[in-house]
This record gives structure tokens, C-alpha cells and sequence, in this order.
């Protein structure tokens, strides 16, 4: 099975890099797939690419969900 995950873009380097933050995590990806890329913007980020861009919201609300599932699994331990 394949995640791909929502992640903010918090810095854009050079050769189509960036660098984007999950819940405290960073990590470099390449955006070279994806036109357009903005720091600020969510993307979707697969194996070290984004994917494509993802509206605010939308992103927000998926992070929200992960981090019920993660709670709910943590209680459950």
C-alpha cells in the first residue's frame, strides 16, 4: 500500500527543490512534477515528490484526520 501525504511547502531551494513540513517533520522533496509551486502551498508528497498542489482547507482537514487516527490508535495501546 502507497501513502501520499499533505505537506506545507516552508522553503523552495534550487533545481526544483523544496523543503516541506509534516507536523514538525522536514524533509526535501522535488517539485519538479508540479507547475507552480508557491512556499505556502500544500502538496500532496509521494516516496520524495509532491504531486500535485492541494487546496488549505482541503489539506488542513486531512492533517486533522491523521492526527485522530493517531490518537485514537495511541489510546487504544
Amino acid at each position: 500500500m502507497c501513502l501520499a501525504m499533505p505537506a506545507k511547502v516552508v522553503e523552495l531551494k534550487a533545481d526544483d527543490q523544496a523543503i516541506v513540513d509534516l507536523g514538525g517533520v522536514r524533509k526535501e522533496i522535488s517539485v519538479a512534477l508540479v507547475e507552480g509551486v508557491a512556499l505556502g502551498d500544500y502538496v500532496i508528497v509521494h516516496v520524495g515528490y509532491a504531486l500535485s498542489r492541494l487546496d488549505p482547507v482541503e489539506a488542513e482537514k486531512t492533517l486533522a484526520l491523521f492526527a485522530e487516527m493517531a490518537a485514537a490508535g495511541a489510546a487504544a495501546s
